[in-house]
């Protein structure tokens, strides 16, 4: 059997499990799944655990690992779960969900038994090294009113050298981290008294608008038109849509006059009122209706991550109105732009893509469904892209795809989707139609797509790729012209106001600062490039130019300086 990273964290977290029940008094265990990056576990433990009790716990799984003990996999009766989980209320409470009838399945390792599906590793020291990274307040299934246990987090290694690499890379991400480095160069501020909400400073703000203002030109380019929609929305539009029986919980909704509405959770019923709006024939399809539409969903508190996970936020959303025969090359030509955005951003490592089919929450047939998920295969392989499959993880109204993109530290992030939907434009739904050649009335389908998914969650992720030292064309303060003396100012100025009319963004700095500390300062602000002006610059008519990523450039004419600039942004 082939032992997976995956299968080593869920064993590394059923070790540490069992490491806190042997050290400690009146332990309470919930769950312990591995994660994309390691693993935790949830304790309801009599005393607070903190990072000074973790070389302890650590010391008893490195002892539990030496063990060599295998992991036993068997089907049990619910009566012999009930005995092997006795004492535990909340394993048992678990055990409760579970159908009558339905398989109970447990792993073994030594004196410990879980409830469990597995998979596992076959022996404990295939599991390797484990190092405890952190411990945390979780709320018992996610939900406030229940009792809030202690979670912690671990990672897994294969021996020492390789955990060395991984707590390298960890306290790379600590500087990495956009939550810090969002304060330290002024970008957003986040309000506790108004959580998943983001305050939006100039600086951060000027990043905000200009990948707003790349990716509308090449929607554009691309053959997208842009709409807006409203914000609210009426009851009975979510109802036909499906959103109201399936999406309510994390709708925000409102009253006025007697009728119920909700603030949009997601764009997409909008962008077929738009389309119903008056009758289409099928010259006009493919139809593309682009939005950067605001959304609104009301996730718990304790889900929210800095600018990641957020209640607020606008999607680079768009929905493709099509025939089925446009399926295809529509699916297509999506992976094109999505290619072509993510290497201009600097994401031109391998895109992996995974295929998402039909839930169990799901509306419309099984038919139908296999029909979606079979086109968009098809779509993949005409483009000669491999693809991996997430059986049961679609949309309720539709199979999907799912593009992941790997940062500076290799971490994985699911960005783009492209979800194709029968069910939205039906009869039973929104009901939209066009004429088709035969001059009878047909319901066309619906891809729902996005490059960068929400706005606000990509920044977070460029802040962290770039560690906030973003190339020239998307750097909030580009320029940065450093005066010697105060008598270099006028003659900065007019290079200043030069600049800004060709688009640049550009600071003098005025403070009384010595040019070291100027230059300290710019670095520490991440400035693409810095313009030292002396007296002999201003009468020889130059500046001296410094470059973040090269060094010093040397003098140059504010001429030949613009013209680089012009150039490296062109170039993106």
């Amino acid at each position: 059997m082939e032992i997976t990273d995956e299968m080593r964290r869920h064993s590394a977290a059923h070790l540490t499990a069992r490491a806190v029940l042997n050290l400690f008094e009146g332990v309470q265990i919930d769950i312990g799944p591995a994660t994309s990056e390691g693993f935790y576990y949830d304790f309801d433990i009599p005393v607070k655990i903190t990072t000074e009790d973790f070389p302890k716990i650590e010391a008893e799984v490195a002892r539990l690992i030496a063990l060599d003990e295998p992991f036993v996999q068997r089907t049990v009766t619910r009566e012999e779960a009930k005995s092997l989980l006795a004492g535990q209320k909340y394993k048992l409470e678990r055990l409760a969900d579970i159908p009558e009838g339905e398989a109970i399945s447990t792993y073994t390792v030594g004196d410990y038994a879980e409830m469990c599906r597995g998979p596992h590793v076959e022996h404990s020291r295939q599991i390797g090294v484990v190092k405890l990274t952190s411990v945390a307040g979780s709320y018992y299934r996610g939900k406030e009113t229940n009792p809030m246990l202690q979670r912690i987090y671990g990672i897994i290694a294969r021996d020492d050298a390789e955990m060395k690499a991984i707590l390298e890379r960890i306290e790379d991400a600590k500087r990495r981290d956009h939550r810090k480095l969002g304060v330290e160069l002024d970008l957003f501020h986040l309000d506790p008294e108004d959580p998943g909400q983001i305050f939006w400073h100039p600086r951060g703000w000027s990043i905000y608008v200009t990948l707003q203002d790349y990716m509308r030109r090449k929607l554009v380019a691309d053959g997208y038109q842009e709409v807006n929609t409203p914000a609210l929305m009426p009851r009975s539009l979510w109802e036909k849509s499906g959103h109201w029986a399936h999406y309510k919980a994390n709708m925000f909704i409102t009253e006025s006059e007697k009728r119920i509405f909700a603030v949009k959770p997601m764009n997409c019923p909008g962008a077929l009122e738009i389309f119903k709006s008056r009758m289409r024939s099928y010259k006009d399809l493919p139809l593309r209706l682009a939005e950067f539409g605001h959304c609104a969903r009301n996730e718990p508190s304790g889900t929210l991550h800095g600018i990641m996970r957020v209640r607020g936020f606008v999607q680079d959303d768009a929905h493709i109105i099509c025939t089925e025969e446009q399926i295809e090359e529509e699916v297509a030509k999506f992976c094109r732009l999505l290619k072509d955005v993510y290497k201009d951003l600097g994401f031109d490592k391998n895109v992996k893509v995974k295929l998402s089919t039909m839930p169990e929450d799901h509306v419309g047939d099984e038919a139908t469904w296999r029909k979606a998920e079979d086109a968009l295969a098809k779509a993949l392989v005409a483009n000669g892209m491999e693809y991996g499959i997430q059986e049961g993880e679609g949309a309720f109204y539709g199979p999907k795809l799912e593009f992941k993109i790997y940062d500076a530290l290799e971490r994985e992030w699911q960005c783009g989707t492209i979800q194709l939907d029968y069910q939205l434009p039906s009869a039973e739904r929104l009901n939209a139609e066009y004429i088709g050649p035969d001059g009878q009335k047909h319901h066309p389908v619906m891809l729902h797509r996005a490059v960068l998914g929400s706005l606000e969650r990509f920044i977070g992720i460029l802040i962290e790729h770039y560690a906030g030292a973003f190339p020239l064309w998307l750097a909030p303060e580009q320029v940065r012209i450093l005066p010697i003396t105060d008598k270099q100012i006028p003659y900065c100025e007019k290079i200043a106001s030069k600049l800004a009319a060709k688009g640049f963004r550009v600071e003098i700095d005025r403070n009384a600062d010595k040019l070291g500390a100027k230059i300290r300062n710019a670095q520490l602000w991440k400035v693409p490039y810095m313009f030292v002006v002396g007296g002999r610059d201003e009468a020889a008519g130059v500046v001296s130019v410094r470059s973040r990523k090269d060094g010093d450039l040397g003098a140059m004419t504010p001429a030949d300086a613009l013209a680089r600039l012009e150039k490296e942004v062109a170039e993106l």
